[in-house]
């Protein structure tokens, strides 16, 4: 009897109940057959010994053998000169306070021109915190602005000197605290001066460019070059690339084009922990040449490496169009969604669809750049392409029907492009127009993700909680692939208490119906307490695991996504139950 992985396990020779104990072939030498095939001896007697003197022979050279593989493995490992690593729980040893300020010296020499490293406390807070989500912010020790991949080479190889946390940092429009400074201090890598598109291939219908520049910038330039594409992922209209293939983003174009974890995006260039520069593999469409690198850092959120060029795919640009419609409430309105996607010849017709409800359509109508009324009730918002417009009408017609058959009303389409650019535009501009609708309140803004079919019934029971809760909010969605947003607003602490209790309901009810905590928020600070209930504790083990592996000083983007003991923090079990017996508290007793 013997234990592995805790687990009691009982020996048959070189097998593990029953099975090749890790696929070794433990077939006995010729001269011991005759001892594995005896027959059985009576209870209570005791074994003859059998051996012959070749028997003995063979014995003396196995254990020699051992033994000297024993002793010299020992003395090569005690002998390399290979870098420590701590045990997986052991804290980790960063940098003192004065070590920290003799890293931002060096950090002055390596980045010796003006604007290249900043100690501005205005500077520091701005970078630490966002307007854009609830968590509290850390403001960083010192922010860096590196030019190139050379740069941030540099940086990384200080941090290691001088034991001191890195925080990648791109546009900041992120939800979920990924760029967040580390309480102990950390030099945040602010990639804005990165911002470059370096080559383009039409022929290839790819783009290389650097991780600062944002997708709307590069649409922009092809279209103002004449060339017919464009990247289709489109979050938040200010994002930018490094941190659209950090949180592994999708957007309103999801449902027609995928998202981030998709193809498309070819290849990275990756400064690693170490300061080791790797390229995850080159720019043909597809390769089957080893493990696919480049998604193990899609969706790290810098917490395995910092981005510093990048390959995206581009896809060809078609006509489309734009509808709204109306509904008596969100659950028809995402039931006709379900029935339109699923359509044959209809849905792949649909490039986006957008679920709103009737608070967005009142702020819409408030506060929206659009000189369009709409009725304020709970509707979508669609986008069709198409190969002509004879095309984009006959499937206008086809997804009116099924809205019409599920109590939908209004069906407007756009009568020209420029009015379906600012019907779009509506819709794109929520988050702003949402935080206008509850004058100096915070949102909280998240998202869960679902199989299709069970949006409705997420959608109508989230509404329901959010009117008994009376909490300002808005709700918006990706209904097409089963993605929605709630924007949650608040002024008091009260307000805040309840805001939380709804949110955890709504991630509740997502992994209730075998969805997900986040669709394309990412992790963050925010998430990380649900990952063991979704993905579950060997997974997330594994996870840390890569993490150690790749960052065995825990130096990069600390405390974010799958926390480990390297970063001084914890989510432990204990601390997710707690959590989730919270989330089954009735909102009406706050």
């Amino acid at each position: 009897m013997f234990k592995l992985a805790g687990r009691p396990y009982v020996a048959h020779g070189c097998r593990v109940s029953g099975k090749p104990f890790l696929g070794i072939s433990c077939k006995p030498p010729h001269g011991l057959r005759r001892l594995a095939s005896q027959p059985p001896r009576p209870t209570g007697t005791l074994p003859k010994m059998v051996l012959k003197r070749q028997n003995l022979n063979f014995l003396a050279v196995l254990l020699a053998t051992t033994m000297c593989g024993a002793v010299a493995g020992y003395s090569i490992a005690q002998s390399t000169d290979a870098p420590s690593t701590r045990s997986p729980q052991s804290p980790p040893k960063y940098g003192t306070a004065a070590d920290f300020k003799q890293a931002i010296r060096e950090l002055r020499q390596a980045l010796p021109r003006e604007g290249g490293v900043s100690t501005d406390d205005a500077n520091l807070i701005i970078h630490g915190e966002s307007p854009y989500h609830h968590h509290d912010g850390t403001a960083h020790s010192v922010v860096v602005f590196p030019e190139s991949t050379e740069d941030v080479v540099k940086i990384v190889k200080i941090a290691n000197k001088y034991r001191m946390p890195v925080v990648p940092y791109a546009s900041a429009t992120s939800l979920e605290g990924q760029t967040s400074g580390y309480s102990g201090g950390c030099i945040c890598v602010d990639m804005c001066e990165m911002d470059q598109i370096i080559e383009i291939h039409e022929s290839d219908a790819d783009l290389v460019c650097q991780p600062g520049v944002g997708w709307m910038t590069i649409n922009e330039t092809l279209r103002s070059q004449g060339i017919p594409l464009f990247f289709p992922i489109d979050p938040g209209p200010s994002a930018s690339i490094g941190g659209m293939i950090s949180t592994g983003c999708s957007g309103t174009n999801a449902v027609r084009y995928g998202t981030a974890k998709g193809e498309w995006f070819l290849n990275l260039t990756v400064v690693l922990p170490s300061g080791e520069v790797i390229k995850t593999r080159r720019r043909s469409r597809k390769s089957s040449a080893g493990f696919d690198l480049t998604k193990l850092f899609i969706g790290a959120e810098g917490t395995l490496g910092i981005i510093t060029e990048v390959t995206l795919r581009l896809a060809p640009v078609l006509p489309t169009t734009v509808a709204t419609v109306q509904f008596p409430d969100v659950n028809a309105a995402a039931e006709a969604v379900r029935q339109a996607i699923n359509l044959s010849g209809v849905g792949a017709s649909i490039q986006c669809v957008e679920l709103v409800d009737n608070n967005f359509m009142a702020a819409l109508n408030k506060f929206g750049s659009s000189k369009r009324k709409y009725l304020e009730k709970d509707g979508l918002f669609f986008k069709f392409q198409g190969h002509s417009d004879a095309s984009l009408k006959e499937v206008a017609k086809i997804v009116k029907a099924v809205c019409e058959k599920n109590g939908g009303t209004g069906f407007k389409l756009a009568n020209s492009s420029v009015e379906a650019e600012d019907m779009w535009s509506d819709r794109k501009n929520a988050l702003n127009i949402g935080l206008s609708s509850y004058p100096g309140a915070k949102g909280w803004s998240t998202d869960v993700c679902v199989p299709v079919s069970k949006l409705p019934e997420l959608v109508y029971e989230t509404k329901k909680d959010l009117t008994e809760a009376q909490i300002p909010s808005i709700l918006v969605g990706h209904a097409g692939d089963g993605n929605f947003h709630a924007l949650l607003l608040y002024k008091t602490e009260d307000e805040l208490d309840v805001a939380k209790i709804v949110a955890g309901r709504m991630v509740k009810r997502a992994l209730d119906l075998d969805g997900t905590c986040t669709g394309e928020h990412g992790v963050g600070i925010g998430k990380k307490k649900y990952l063991v209930e979704e993905l579950g504790p060997g997974t997330v083990a594994l996870m840390k695991q890569i993490k150690r592996t790749i960052d065995p000083l825990g130096l990069f983007n600390p405390g974010k996504v799958c926390s480990t003991s390297t970063d001084g923090d914890s989510d432990s079990c204990v601390d997710h139950i707690v959590e989730s017996s919270t989330r089954t508290k009735d909102i009406t007793t706050i």
